[in-house]
């Protein structure tokens, strides 16, 4: 049986390529996706270890979980924590680190690094003169303000060297700096394409804390003297708020943050390489089960002679694990190309990796191999079976039996109840809130694609019976096509399938996308009345210098400015971030209804509160509540008004002058104002203008705003639509597949055709319509339940954000539906040529 299954592999080479290829493809996005994700994960582990390599222990902050607590971030290291710590036994030497946000201007204008990691930090010289974390390259170290020292990464991107002046902010206003050196630095985020700047340590200071305050002290041990010894030591001169930590441990927990955001993306990858092996299930049933049917009477006769039924099952699986074989190892290695092609793909992006070599891990070859095997031989194990099961007498009379009434009627049966199921799930966890609906949808979600998948044989009849009438108009070979693709509903059925899920997850993927997009749209439409919101680049919530509202104001076009600071607070009880605003301007900027009282309750201690932190408290107009400001020092606030809270608008909202003195830093998270003109492009310049051409300072209006948020969503679905595309090529190849096996089944018959008078362009056409008709069958069942599954998650993302609307794309459903067709004219051109080329005399003599 061994040599039987081998010798049937080497005899259908051409039919069993397809195969191959389709669990190739999958197999090589698993291996790529594997060694692109350990590659990168074990790049930055390294880069990371030589960043603690000059650290054994490392003192911070540490802030108290509990209610006595005061609000915000633990207090910064003291000069004086620094002294303690250098003469505590053990110690070699010690330095303090200050770090924040620092971004750099190319000499086009343009911010450096755009906005990936824009960092300052200090050089913080030993007895020796150096800072043992960096390296000057050029020039030397700054030492005093105005002074700046630059990574040699930004300084190539950039084009600067010493003795340049570069324009830096840090919190707003344009500073310009000399740059007097040039170092390297094995820190990940630099070698991942951010920027580094370094300036002398009181200045750091200044910029980024307050004098004489670190955000970290890091401590090198003396010669003899271990890391758990030498932190033992420093913990006995810790104030209370401070914690000390190993640098092997930072290295460890470094390490591990890494692998978990590899993690995420290694399993969103895999995912998609899950929906290729899944659409090329199909095809490998599809294939084995025309390759068994195609030897009915051979595996009859070897029933005959004495095979079981086990024999006959396992001789299909043999072949199925030959095939799965060879698809895996050929998946590997173009799964490693695949990988480090990703790296390269990454790094001319900007978002350069640090440098390291090719991981393929064991794993990796285990994993590859197993899917590639596993797969082919579960997905052969059913038509197997199916063959051992024909009785040979049966067999030997009718090479194609037909399936049973009763086969059909339990079939469609199934069918309907697993559609059923899946469509009240999915409803049901539309019903609900939040996250409690995704676990019923995507279990309802699976189990309808499984209900259609049974239930397509039934549903191709009066699908393609609906097309008929433009079939005619190709005259005889627009019949056949009709014919032959109903003629085996099971094969059309898996056939169009796999472009189905495909298309279905693509269609979904862009309802939701377009409907998030109107839903950001209206939220910025109903949530500000202002014509432009300033803030700092990256993610916008970096501290901006009051400085920038007050220069702001003086533009004459400006008739309403409100800068917002934020500011935790201990609110009865909860952590809650108070909101500070300007109270006369605030009423022109911003868009809220309120259930009680109005914005002209606003001043001092009134505050205004969103209608769920109303709710949840059980306050009205009127009420007091104990707050503990961010300084320590407490009070009590009464509410002024109760308004409906958005995405833009929520929370506890207070004069500007009630907060400011319990602020440790004084800064606004963004400045909302309203001018003359509206919103025009000419105001927007002037407002860039009057912040002197910052890169580092966003002026956005409504669109912005909207567009801004969206872009993440238009990134990740290309990203998606890329990663979907192996699917479809997946399903490309089975339509190919299954019309080249459909050829030569039907040899004789289109033998017969040219005989009786159908011309080589006829067969041709009538392969092409054919194919046509399975694939927009698949897109028209993909499209449908990527509307369903598009409508079902927009209601859960509804009861998250109200302003969202469904929309339907139907340009895009065109398209799909037209990429669709393109795929059945694409992928009948070789069987079509191969149908037309037969000739007719040895087809007719064909069994």
């Amino acid at each position: 049986m061994l040599r039987t299954a081998l010798r049937n592999v080497l005899a259908h080479k051409a039919r069993l390529l397809m195969t191959v290829l389709a669990v190739m493809l999958g197999v090589a996005f698993v291996a790529g996706t594997l060694v692109f994700t350990n590659t990168i994960s074990d790049a930055y582990q390294k880069s990371s270890q030589k960043g603690f390599q000059g650290v054994d222990v490392a003192i911070s902050p540490d802030k108290k979980d509990d209610d006595s607590a005061i609000p915000g971030d633990a207090p910064r290291l003291s000069q004086q924590v620094l002294d303690k710590a250098a003469k505590a036994p053990g110690v070699g030497s010690a330095y303090g680190v200050v770090n924040g946000y620092s971004a750099l201007a190319d000499k086009k204008g343009d911010l450096l690094g755009g906005g990936f990691s824009n960092r300052g930090g200090n050089y913080y010289p030993g007895a020796d003169g150096k800072d043992p974390r960096y390296t000057m390259a050029e020039g030397r170290a700054p030492k005093a303000a105005g002074e700046i020292a630059l990574d040699s990464k930004t300084a190539e991107r950039g084009k600067y060297k010493a003795g340049d002046s570069i324009r830096v902010s840090v919190d707003g206003p344009v500073r310009t700096e000399k740059v007097v050196g040039v170092f390297t630095t094995d820190d990940g985020t630099v070698a991942a394409g951010g920027t580094l700047a370094l300036y002398d340590t009181v200045t750091a200071q200044k910029l980024f804390a307050k004098p004489g305050q670190f955000d970290e002290i890091d401590v090198k041990a003396a010669a003899g003297t271990s890391q758990a010894t030498l932190k033992s030591e420093i913990d006995k001169v810790l104030p209370e708020q401070a914690k000390a930590t190993t640098g092997k441990k930072l290295a460890k927990d470094q390490a591990k943050v890494i692998e978990e955001g590899m993690s995420s993306m290694q399993t969103a990858m895999l995912v998609f390489a899950g929906i290729a092996l899944f659409v090329g299930i199909f095809i490998i049933v599809n294939t084995f089960s025309m390759l068994v049917a195609q030897r009915t009477r051979e595996l009859a006769l070897m029933r005959a002679v004495g095979a079981t039924r086990r024999q006959v099952t396992r001789s299909v699986l043999l072949e199925a694990t030959f095939v799965g074989a060879v698809a895996a190892v050929v998946g590997l290695a173009a799964g490693v190309g695949i990988g480090a092609l990703l790296r390269s793909v990454l790094n001319s992006t900007g978002a350069s990796v640090p440098d390291g070599p090719l991981v393929v891990a064991p794993t990796t070859v285990l994993v590859s191999v197993l899917v590639g095997v596993v797969v082919t031989v579960l997905s052969a194990w059913l038509p197997g079976r199916r063959a051992a099961k024909i009785p040979p007498v049966a067999a030997m009379n009718s090479v194609h039996a037909a399936p049973t009434t009763r086969g059909l009627v339990v079939r469609n049966t199934i069918g309907s109840l697993f559609a059923a199921a899946g469509v009240a799930l999915v409803v049901a966890g539309a019903g609900m809130s939040g996250s409690d609906g995704q676990g019923p949808m995507a279990f309802g979600a699976a189990v309808l694609v499984i209900g259609v998948f049974i239930l397509t044989p039934l549903l191709s009849r009066p699908l393609i019976a609906a097309v008929s009438p433009v079939l005619r108009i190709f005259g005889m070979p627009g019949k056949l096509a009709r014919q032959n693709a109903v003629r085996n509903p099971r094969r059309t059925a898996a056939t169009a399938s796999a472009l189905m899920v495909g298309l279905t997850l693509i269609t979904g993927m862009t309802v939701i996308a377009g409907s998030m997009q109107k839903g950001i749209n209206n939220m910025a439409a109903d949530g500000l009345k202002s014509d432009y919101v300033v803030s700092m680049g990256g993610d916008g919530v970096r501290p901006l210098s009051p400085e920038v509202s007050k220069t702001l104001a003086k533009v004459p076009d400006v008739t309403a400015i409100s800068p917002l600071r934020s500011s935790p607070a201990r609110v009865a009880g909860d952590t809650e971030t108070l909101m500070g605003v300007d109270p006369k301007a605030i009423k022109e900027l911003v868009n809220v209804d309120f259930t009680e009282g109005s914005f002209g309750a606003l001043g001092g201690t009134k505050v205004l509160v969103d209608d769920k932190i109303a709710h949840n408290n059980h306050w009205k107009v009127g009420s007091a509540f104990p707050v503990t400001y961010e300084d320590g020092s407490k009070g009590r606030l009464t509410v002024g008004g109760v308004y409906e809270g958005n995405q833009m608008v929520n929370g506890v909202m207070l004069d500007s002058a009630t907060v400011t003195p319990h602020m440790t830093t004084v800064a606004d998270f963004q400045v909302m104002l309203k001018t003359k003109g509206g919103a025009t492009q000419d105001t927007q310049n002037l407002l860039k203008k009057t912040l002197g051409d910052n890169p580092a300072i966003k002026v956005q209006n409504k669109q912005d705003l909207s567009d801004e948020i969206a872009k993440a969503f238009t990134l990740m679905l290309n990203m998606l639509y890329g990663l979907l595309g192996m699917a479809v090529i997946v399903a490309v190849l089975g339509v190919i597949n299954t019309l080249a096996m459909s050829v030569f089944e039907r040899s004789k018959e289109i033998g017969m055709l040219r005989a009786i008078g159908l011309d080589r362009a006829g067969i041709k056409r009538m392969v092409r319509l054919e194919s046509l008709v399975i694939s927009l069958f698949g897109g028209v069942l993909g499209i449908g339940l990527g509307v369903f599954f598009g409508w079902a998650a927009g209601e859960l993302i509804a009861s998250e954000l109200p302003t969202y609307e469904m929309v339907l794309p139907w340009a895009r459903m065109g398209l799909f539906l037209l990429m669709a067709a393109l795929v059945g004219v694409i992928a009948a051109l070789w069987p079509a040529r191969r149908a037309s080329k037969l000739n007719m005399l040895m087809a007719i003599k064909a069994e």
